[in-house]
């Protein structure tokens, strides 16, 4: 709360409290200046900080007891099964497991041997659900973006005139949007049953509600000069927009569609946890068997697979700019 003073300025309440210090200047004028905040902003920090440890049981002693199994986990994450060599291995192949250095790798055998090891280590169960994660990511990002498109045009106030439509249809996507996956991936698992068709609904649902918003705020940016002219030839506001709107956002809804498919690849991974199916099944089995080599190899490979979507989104999306 503030009070104006005699000159009409408003006093705020904390200079009401704490009187400025007055000041007298050299020629008999004095000013008043006011007392610093940081005291307050300070007290207030720790006070806060001070009560959410209260609140949350945050106890450093148990990091110092316990931290340093993160790093024996984080060990043993770094080490996948799948590049753990045995030396029966390399005896198997005719190598001697002393005997070895960087310049292995230009032996044949040690190709054979690491080949071996692959082959006998849990990368081969991985790459069921992988494909999986794959086909549900393409898959619903595909229909979702398919889909989203004419939710945008609906809802957007240059093209659709009807504004009770127009904020109906922005709360549905504001709903959808607020929804976590993982949430809306539960939902569809027990209507649906558990498996991939859960997990496909799911990045279907999301996407719509990310692109659809992207794209209706780009619609309402671009020139509606040639809608306009258009519409005054006797067009409908589909032919309009199809013609006069399309070219200008083609490009910025292809590169939406690419981020989309980069973040549901990620976002698939995890549906498992949920009985959505993809890695997240083999994540949550991992983690419960306390088998970090194999989770090792999970990862391993998860991130083989994002990097690369990833790499190939980004140069789609530079030729599309």
């Amino acid at each position: 709360m503030k009070k104006k003073n005699a000159t009409g300025y408003r006093v705020p309440l904390f200079d009401r409290i704490f009187k400025p210090r007055v000041l007298v200047l050299a020629n008999g004028h004095s000013v008043a200046q006011p007392r610093s905040r940081m005291p307050l902003i300070i007290g207030t920090v720790i006070a806060l900080v001070y009560l959410s440890i209260k609140l949350t049981g945050f106890d450093l002693g148990i990091i110092a007891r316990r931290g340093h199994q993160f790093f024996v986990i984080l060990s043993q994450i770094f080490s996948p099964d799948v590049f753990n060599i045995s030396a029966e291995t390399y005896e198997k192949f005719g190598m001697d497991p002393a005997a070895l250095s960087l310049l292995s790798i230009f032996d044949g055998r040690w190709w054979e041997a690491l080949w071996y090891t692959m082959q006998n280590s849990f990368a081969p169960t991985v790459f069921g659900p992988l494909l999986d994660t794959v086909r549900m990511s393409v898959l619903g990002s595909f229909i979702g973006a398919t889909i989203a498109l004419p939710i945008a045009v609906a809802c957007s106030t240059n093209i659709n005139r009807n504004r009770a439509s127009v904020t109906i249809l922005r709360l549905l996507l504001n709903i959808i949007r607020t929804l976590p996956t993982l949430v809306i991936a539960k939902i569809f698992a027990l209507i649906f049953g558990l498996g991939t068709y859960a997990g496909t609904m799911a990045i279907l649902v999301f996407t719509i509600g990310v692109i659809a918003k992207m794209m209706y705020e780009s619609i309402e940016t671009i020139d509606m000069g040639a809608f306009e002219a258009m519409e005054s030839f006797g067009a409908n506001k589909f032919q309009a927009f199809w013609s006069a709107c399309m070219k200008q956002i083609l490009p910025t809804y292809l590169s939406y569609c690419l981020y989309a498919l980069e973040m549901n690849i990620r976002a698939a991974s995890i549906l498992g946890y949920v009985g959505a199916g993809g890695l997240g099944i083999l994540i949550d089995e991992r983690i419960g068997w306390r088998d970090y080599n194999g989770l090792g190899t999970v990862l391993i490979m998860l991130f083989i697979l994002v990097v690369t979507i990833e790499h190939l989104s980004q140069y789609l999306r530079k030729k599309l700019s």
